[in-house]
C-alpha cells in the first residue's frame, strides 16, 4: 500500500502575522516613514509639484494595466517616458526642490526663533492694519506659511525690509504706486507689495465684500496663507485662511491669528460668523 502524505495544513492570517515578529524596531521606522511621507505631501500641497505628481501616479497606474492587458507598445513608450521624463522634473522643478531641501534644514532652534518673531510681526501688522482702518484706506496683506508664494511675490515689486507698521501704511498710501496690489510678508520681512493675486470664483452674498476680498479669499484657496483686507468703503478688518472668510476682526484677534493661534479657534471664541 502506497504512503499516503498527509494533508497540507493552511496557515491562519493571525499565524501569518505571528510569524512576521514585529519589534520596537519596525514600529520606529513605520513612523519615521510615515511622518517623512506626511512632510513632503505637506511641502508639495497647492504647488506645481503636486499636479506633476498626480500626472505620474496616473501615468504609473496607465502603465500598470497596459502591461496586464498585454499592451506592448504603450508599455514601452510609457517606460521611456519614465527614464528620460525623471530628468527633465528635476530641471522645471528645481526651485521647488530647493525650497522643500531648504526647509527640510531648517533646525527646531529655528523655528522657535521664528515663532517668538511671530508675535512682533503680529504687532507689527495689526498695529498697520488698525490705522489703514480708521483711516479708510483700503489694503490686501498676505503672511506666508508653509506653501511658498514666491509665484506671486513676482508679479510685484520686491521690497525686503523688516516689517514695520509705518511702512506697511506708507505702501497703502492714496495714489502710492504700490497702493493697489498686496503685500506679502515672509516670516519678519516684508518680500513684495503690488502683488497680483488669484481672485475666489465662489458667489459672494454680501456686495460690501469687493475684489480686495475675493482676492483674499482666492489666494487661501490656492495656498495656506493668511490673507488681511481692509475695506476701503466699511473699514471693516477680514481674514481669510483655509478657503473661509472672517469679517469684523479686532486687531487683538488678528494678532493671534498670525501669532499662529488656528483661525477657526479665534473666531469661535470671538463669535465671529464666516462670510465666505
Amino acid at each position: 500500500m502506497g504512503h499516503v502524505d498527509p494533508p497540507e495544513r493552511v496557515v491562519t492570517l493571525p499565524e501569518q502575522l505571528r510569524l512576521l515578529h514585529p519589534g520596537w524596531r519596525d514600529a520606529l521606522e513605520v513612523v519615521i516613514v510615515s511622518v517623512a511621507l506626511y512632510r513632503v505631501l505637506l511641502l508639495l500641497q497647492r504647488t506645481r509639484a503636486m499636479q506633476a505628481l498626480v500626472g505620474i501616479v496616473v501615468l504609473a497606474l496607465s502603465f500598470g494595466i497596459a502591461y496586464a492587458l498585454g499592451l506592448g507598445m504603450i508599455a514601452y513608450l510609457l517606460r521611456l517616458l519614465f527614464q528620460y521624463g525623471a530628468i527633465a522634473l528635476l530641471v522645471v522643478f528645481a526651485p521647488e526642490l530647493r525650497g522643500a531641501l531648504a526647509r527640510i534644514g531648517q533646525s527646531p532652534m529655528s523655528r522657535l526663533f521664528s515663532h517668538m518673531a511671530a508675535g512682533e510681526v503680529g504687532a507689527e501688522v495689526a498695529d498697520a492694519v488698525e490705522r489703514l482702518s480708521h483711516a479708510g484706506r483700503g489694503a490686501i496683506i498676505a503672511v506666508e506659511r508653509e506653501v511658498s508664494l514666491d509665484e506671486y511675490a513676482a508679479t510685484g515689486s520686491a521690497v525686503q525690509a523688516k516689517v514695520s507698521a509705518d511702512l506697511i501704511e506708507t505702501i497703502f498710501t492714496p495714489h502710492a504706486p504700490l497702493h493697489d496690489g498686496a503685500v506679502i510678508i515672509r516670516g519678519d520681512t516684508i518680500v513684495a507689495a503690488g502683488c497680483i493675486l488669484p481672485l475666489s470664483q465662489k458667489a459672494f452674498g454680501d456686495r460690501a465684500l469687493g475684489t480686495r476680498h475675493r482676492a483674499a479669499l482666492g489666494l487661501s484657496e490656492e495656498t495656506d496663507a493668511l490673507v488681511i483686507a481692509v475695506s476701503e468703503e466699511t473699514t471693516t478688518i477680514s481674514v481669510a485662511g483655509n478657503s473661509r472668510l472672517w469679517s469684523s476682526v479686532s486687531s487683538l484677534q488678528l494678532r493671534e491669528m498670525i501669532a499662529g493661534r488656528p483661525l477657526a479657534e479665534v473666531a469661535r471664541e470671538a463669535g465671529l460668523t464666516a462670510r465666505v
